[in-house]
């Protein structure tokens, strides 16, 4: 047998040897996120997660969010069993190695939209002057984040600002969210290994909304390639409080707004907590045809109890998780969406394309009518051609841990036992009731045990394949072995 082809071969056993499963890039197609494999639409379900807070990140202590293995598996594990298939992280350390809570998150079918900027000076545009903080040392900044996450996978998005646009910001700020949108997009296509969408979170604020969003999401003729052109849009909003409605939320005018988007809108932070403990109503309504057509779900803020009290859970000072009673009652309504309906395709809007700029999509905005995008500071066309120095990941990379250690408590204050992740097969992004590990005694007494997991179960999971892990790993054990012993033979 030639050399080539035993050099095929071995690259075959390497592959099926392998189990970094993998969940599929996302793409957009006009107003949807798509599955890259199936084609099947994707629907966010997911969560705001940043433990700590933002007064929490301090780069020089080596830890952020997306750092610490053990406890993203914890937390992976925890997420998985709530239904949630994507999170957002909002501020990272580029020094930092996060290709094992990656990887992590990749096994559960959680995907990960990523803030490049952080609340730090000099780590974010300036709203105020924008043109002073707009320069080579910030953008190095914002490419070391997104090379240190391009090669996932399970990196569904960047933003590339949030909430920069408010009553205080002066008019220039929406072009220099513009450049640097254009920024991100030429350094992944010049130095990625594939297209990633890069987009804007705003803030709720209705004078400006959709000002805001014309301004970012129209196409300029002067652009071949719309680089500077948002590839989504999140918003956030606290509009549906308690027992709201559609209508008294104003969620029936956000849709009507939204309804001829030519990209993919999604609420970026959602949750309102004027009455405790919520109940998310709002959930099922999101997620039903009154909402689907124009909008791509929402992430719940958020996963951790910070000072604001928004969280799910509290993540207590010895390592230890209490579950509150937020977090079940999001987990009944995420097993309740009909997970069909949201993977449904949509022809008609995955065909749109964006208007073309004009002065007249930005009427009663504060803001500058002008769409001349700032040029490049000095440097950072060299940055793009050449990339950034220094090693980063390339890959997810295969989980043997699969139990949390951490003591998790359920809403009752009784130990939850036998949680475990669930490590998906290929191509598989997780969906409510993927994951049903976890039992806890129905009461302090302890007499009777119940388990907390719900019987609900996906209809179909948006996959192209519905191949087991198990039986996965054991055929790929067999046709490594008989490989083995037929290269021994040559």
């Amino acid at each position: 047998m030639d050399w080539q082809f035993k050099v095929t071969f071995l690259a075959l056993v390497a592959l099926f040897t392998s189990y970094a499963f993998a969940v599929s890039p996302l793409v957009v197609k006009g107003a949807d996120f798509v599955n890259s494999v199936d084609g099947t639409r994707f629907q966010i379900i997911g969560v705001a997660y940043q433990p700590g807070g933002s007064s929490g990140f301090d780069p020089g202590s080596g830890i952020d969010p997306l750092s610490n293995s053990s406890v993203c598996l914890r937390d992976a594990v925890l997420m998985q069993r709530l239904g949630v298939n994507a999170i957002r992280v909002y501020n990272l350390d580029p020094d930092l190695d996060h290709s094992e809570c990656a990887s992590i998150f990749n096994a559960a079918g959680i995907y990960m939209i990523l803030d490049v900027n952080s609340p730090l000076p000099n780590q974010s545009l300036n709203r105020g002057a924008p043109w002073e903080s707009y320069n080579s040392d910030y953008l190095q900044r914002v490419f070391q984040v997104v090379e240190g996450f391009m090669h996932f996978n399970n990196t569904l998005g960047f933003f590339s600002g949030n909430e920069v646009i408010n009553e205080d910001s002066v008019p220039q700020v929406p072009a220099y969210i513009r450049a640097v949108t254009r920024d991100i997009k030429d350094y992944i296509a010049a130095q990625g290994p594939r297209d990633i969408p890069v987009g804007y979170s705003a803030a709720d604020v209705r004078p400006l909304l959709m000002g805001t969003f014309n301004y970012m999401s129209c196409g300029l003729a002067n652009e071949t390639s719309s680089s500077s052109k948002i590839d989504f849009f999140g918003l956030n909003s606290y509009s549906w409080c308690g027992d709201a409605t559609f209508q008294s939320s104003g969620y029936d005018v956000l849709v009507d707004d939204f309804s001829n988007t030519t990209i993919p809108i999604f609420f970026s932070e959602y949750g309102c907590n004027n009455v405790s403990p919520r109940k998310f109503s709002e959930v099922p309504v999101l997620y039903s045809k009154q909402m689907t057509p124009v909008f791509s779900g929402g992430l719940i803020y958020e996963y951790s109890e910070e000072p604001n009290n928004y969280g799910l859970v509290n993540l207590n000072d010895n390592g230890t998780v209490s579950i509150f009673e937020d977090y079940d009652n999001l987990r009944k309504q995420y097993d309740s969406l009909d997970v069909a309906l949201l993977e449904k395709a949509n022809a008609t809007a995955t065909s749109l394309t964006a208007p073309n700029c004009a002065g007249s999509l930005l009427s009663g905005t504060n803001f500058t009518k002008s769409f001349d995008i700032p040029a490049r500071p000095d440097g950072v066309d060299k940055l793009i051609k050449n990339g950034i120095s220094g090693k980063y990941p390339t890959g997810t990379s295969s989980i043997s841990d699969t139990k949390p250690s951490q003591i998790v408590y359920a809403a009752n204050g009784q130990q939850i036992t036998g949680l475990e992740l669930n490590v998906l097969a290929n191509d598989q992004s997780n969906l409510p009731g993927n994951n049903t590990s976890g039992s806890t005694p129905a009461s302090p007494s302890g007499t009777a045990s119940t388990t907390t997991s719900s019987s609900s179960a996906p209809t179909k999971t948006n996959a192209a394949t519905n191949l087991k892990v198990d039986d996965a790993r054991f055929g790929s054990l067999i046709f490594g072995v008989v490989a083995a012993g037929l290269l021994m033979q040559w």
